[in-house]
C-alpha cells in the first residue's frame, strides 16, 4: 500500500490551481489517490485473514489416517480478538449466566451464531477454512452447523464420548467439524480428547427424527480411554474432526474461560439420514448443488 500511496502523492504534486494543466494534474493525482486507497482497502479486505492456508499432502494424509488434525495459527491474534468480541456480544445477549443446575445445552451452546455475529458469519462463509474444506471434502461445499461451544470458568460439566455425525447423521460421510480456539485450550479448562483412527469404525449410532422429538439419547460408544489424546490449542488454532471421530471434553476446572467456535462443513448435496434423507439446509459456500433449496438458502444473509 505504501508504494501506491507514494505514487498517488507524486501524481498530485504538479502545478496547483490556477492553470488548466495544474487542475488536470491535481485531478489526476486525486484519481490515483482514490484508486490507491481502494486497492489498499481491498488488499486489507482480502487480508482480513492473514493467510489463505492450504494443507500439505502430509497433513491431508494425516487427517485421513488419524481422523483429526490441528492447524496452527489459522487466525492471527487481532483476528481472534475481533471474532471473540462479536461472539461474546451475541453470547451475553442470548444466554443466561452459567448455572450449575441448568442443562449442558443452556450452559454451553449458542446455535446459529452466524445469525448474530457478522465477523463470525464472514469467517464461516468466506474465511480461510474453505480452502482446507475443499481439500478434505471436495469442490462443492455448504455450511452445516455454526455454534459457540463455551465452557466458561466455573462450568465443570464434561461432555461424553460421541461422534458429531451421531447428532445429525449426514450422507455422504465426509463432513468435517472445525473447532477454532478463541482462548488457549488445555486439560485444565476443558480441552477435547480424541481417539485417533476411531473414525474407521464408521457410524456407531444416530437418532431418527422421531427419536429427536422424544428426546432420546445415543447410547455411549465403547471407548478404550487409554488410546485417547488431549488436544491442546492456542488461541487462533483450529481442530479438524472427521464426522466419525470419537471425542469428548472434560470440565473446566481452571479460573479461565474455554471458548470455541464450532463450524461444520459438508458436501453440498449431503442429506439428513435421520430426516427421511432430506437435504441438509446450509449456505452454499463453494461450487454447486443439485438441490434448489440449498442453492438459495441464506443467500441474502
Amino acid at each position: 500500500c505504501s508504494s501506491w500511496l507514494a505514487i498517488a502523492d507524486s501524481g498530485g504534486s504538479g502545478e496547483r490551481v490556477g492553470t488548466m494543466r495544474g487542475t488536470a494534474q491535481f485531478t489526476l493525482g486525486m484519481g490515483i489517490a482514490v484508486a490507491a486507497i481502494t486497492m489498499c482497502y481491498w488488499h486489507l479486505r482480502r487480508s482480513t485473514y492473514s493467510l489463505r492456508r492450504r494443507l500439505s499432502r502430509q497433513e491431508v494424509s494425516k487427517f485421513k489416517q488419524e481422523g483429526f488434525l490441528v492447524v496452527r495459527n489459522i487466525l492471527a491474534l487481532p483476528e481472534v480478538e475481533a471474532l471473540t468480541e462479536d461472539a461474546m456480544e451475541a453470547w451475553l445477549t442470548h444466554k443466561r449466566p452459567f448455572d450449575p443446575a441448568d442443562t449442558w445445552l443452556n450452559n454451553s451452546l449458542l446455535v446459529n451464531i452466524h445469525h448474530y455475529a457478522k465477523r463470525v458469519r464472514d469467517y464461516y462463509f468466506e474465511g480461510p477454512l474453505l480452502d482446507i474444506m475443499e481439500q478434505l471434502i471436495g469442490p462443492n461445499l455448504k455450511g452445516a452447523t455454526s455454534q459457540l461451544t463455551f465452557k466458561l470458568k466455573g462450568n465443570t460439566m464434561p461432555f461424553g464420548w460421541h461422534q458429531d455425525n451421531g447428532y445429525g447423521e449426514l450422507d455422504p460421510y465426509n463432513a468435517v467439524s472445525c473447532l477454532t480456539a478463541l482462548d488457549d485450550v488445555d486439560r485444565d479448562n476443558g480441552c477435547l480428547w480424541v481417539v485417533p483412527r476411531s473414525h474407521k469404525r464408521g457410524q456407531l449410532g444416530s437418532l431418527s427424527a422421531e427419536d429427536k422429538i422424544k428426546g432420546a439419547v445415543i447410547p455411549p460408544p465403547s471407548v478404550d480411554e487409554a488410546e485417547a489424546l488431549p488436544v491442546s490449542m492456542g488461541a487462533g488454532d483450529v481442530l479438524l474432526l472427521h464426522c466419525h471421530t470419537l471425542h469428548m471434553s472434560g470440565g473446566n476446572t481452571s479460573g479461565r474461560d474455554r471458548r470455541v467456535l464450532f463450524l461444520r462443513y459438508a458436501d453440498a448435496d449431503a442429506v439428513e439420514v435421520f430426516n427421511y434423507r432430506k437435504p441438509r439446509l446450509g449456505r452454499l459456500v463453494r461450487g454447486k448443488t443439485v438441490f434448489d433449496e440449498v442453492a438459495s438458502y441464506e443467500r441474502n444473509l
